[in-house]
């Protein structure tokens, strides 16, 4: 039986990072500070970048090292069966946001072979056998070794808990499942709202789960029933822990300057979301133009490009448009999604230009989010901007049927465009009047977020130490 010192030791943590959206967490927000000499974390990282991270700046409660090897699953049988346990979870439960338009998106990019596991996947789910197969599922790709090098790493210093904060991810299930096989507790941190409702399934357990939000963790209840037997923590939202710290405040002149913009002109932001599902230079440009024109006034127009993707605008149909209209540059072409990473620079960009913007446009994006966190006015695209529209029914059910999403239009919070008119004189009328839709709009924010208070990342080191706290009293409970 272990000494009742040994529940006092600082916790040893291994973390997994595997996207500059989460790893930025660790980096930036008040996790870091929050570990002092409770914890002991050794953050295994794909960012290329960030392995050269001054170690004097995240000082001695947390190293850096890279991401061990991981294989992917062999495609018969491992890789049907997944998408078999999918299909009965989505034919079962029936997720807005997994079915409608985007499965007639998904389903014209899926080969026959693996479309003919519709048929079966609907038999099963009629049986109500979801639940059966995917615990069957998890001891089956247990025996599938993805990643030896990761197994040889907790072997040689096991810690007191693996903290995923990528569960959905290629890469870091791979480690998680060497951890369950060597009986090492595991922690899941659900990165972000729309998680449990619109990705594929966390086909392995985890011993607990963050979460931000009282909302998200009834999200998870409901679509992984597991979760209801293990601690669930509300964290709040770690990322926006960098909203509330002074540190990275800048003022509106230092900013402007280094986004060519003038400071004594309000500018408009439009944050794109991912090119992979809309194209929405269409309406940004008819937004630019008559910014250009001088329609809206003695405004600019800030464009922001979503931090994981370069694509999806051309640069120089803008630049034509004249010095009012600015693309801003996120330091990362031409990397792959995993290799990015956030430096400070990234982070004052981030939050300086939602607290200096104006007012916000975007479609159905956690930008939504981060701009009412600064009481900043936002209008959400209830159209498909691409011409011919193809995808119009697909927005109209993200903004109306979605489990994360339908809470914050139905909350008053943001303002819904039906075309590029309205888009416009919406932004008349918020530029005109920004406190409409104030109350709202903080209301929307402390739903999704939990928390706004810029102390998340202490209470996600909080959770990790009752959590192993837990686990060391039911281990020696149990020997």
């Amino acid at each position: 039986m272990e000494s009742t010192e040994t529940l006092n030791d600082p916790v040893k943590a291994v973390v997994l990072s595997s996207s500059l959206l989460t790893e930025r967490i660790f980096l930036y927000s008040s996790f870091l500070e929050a570990l002092k000499a409770r914890v002991k974390a050794d953050l295994w990282t794909t960012s290329a970048k960030n392995l050269h991270i001054d170690q004097q700046a995240l000082s001695s409660e947390m190293t850096v090292d890279s991401f061990p090897a991981v294989k992917p699953f062999k495609q018969f049988p491992y890789t049907y069966l997944r998408r078999l346990n999918e299909y009965v979870w989505d034919y079962r439960l029936k997720p807005p946001s997994r079915m409608g338009m985007i499965k007639e998106i998904r389903d014209r990019n899926t080969r026959f072979h693996i479309r003919t596991l519709y048929a079966p996947a609907r038999i099963l789910a009629a049986l109500r056998r979801e639940q059966v197969l995917e615990d069957w599922l998890e001891e089956f790709l247990l025996t599938y070794p993805r990643s030896p090098e990761s197994k040889l790493r907790l072997e040689s210093n096991p810690p007191d808990v693996v903290l995923s904060t990528g569960s959905f991810r290629f890469e870091e299930p791979a480690v998680a499942a060497e951890a369950r096989k060597l009986n090492i507790p595991t922690l899941a941190f659900i990165t972000s709202w729309d998680n449990p409702s619109t990705k594929n399934r966390m086909v392995y357990k985890y011993d607990g789960y963050l979460v931000w939000s009282e909302i998200m963790k009834q999200d998870m209840h409901h679509f992984f029933k597991e979760s209801r037997d293990v601690p669930v923590y509300i964290t709040g939202a770690p990322q926006f822990d960098v909203f509330f710290q002074q540190r990275f405040y800048e003022s509106r002149e230092d900013f402007c300057a280094r986004n060519q913009l003038s400071p004594d002109k309000p500018f408009i932001l439009y944050a794109l979301g991912s090119p992979n599902l809309f194209l929405e230079e269409a309406s940004i440009y008819y937004l630019a133009k008559r910014v250009a024109e001088g329609e809206l006034g003695d405004v600019q127009l800030l464009i922001r490009p979503h931090p994981l993707h370069d694509k999806g605008l051309d640069a120089g149909l803008f630049k034509q448009l004249g010095p009012r209209i600015i693309i801003q540059d996120n330091g990362q072409g031409g990397l792959s999604v995993p290799t990015r990473a956030q430096t400070e620079q990234n982070i004052y960009d981030w939050v300086n230009t939602f607290r200096h913007c104006a007012l916000l446009v975007n479609l159905s994006s956690t930008a939504a989010i981060d701009a009412a966190i600064f009481d900043k006015p936002i209008i959400n695209l209830d159209y498909d901007p691409e011409p011919g529209q193809s995808r119009q029914r697909l927005v109209k059910e993200i903004n109306h049927t979605w489990t994360h999403f339908k809470p914050v239009v139905d909350s008053g919070g943001m303002l819904l465009v039906n075309d590029d008119a309205e888009m416009v004189e919406a932004v008349k009328a918020y530029l005109l009047n920004p406190g409409l839709h104030r109350e709202e709009r903080r209301r929307m924010a402390e739903m999704v977020c939990g928390f706004l208070d810029g102390r998340c990342g202490e209470r996600m080191v909080d959770a990790i130490l009752d959590f192993v706290e837990k686990e060391k009293k039911r281990k020696n409970k149990h020997s």
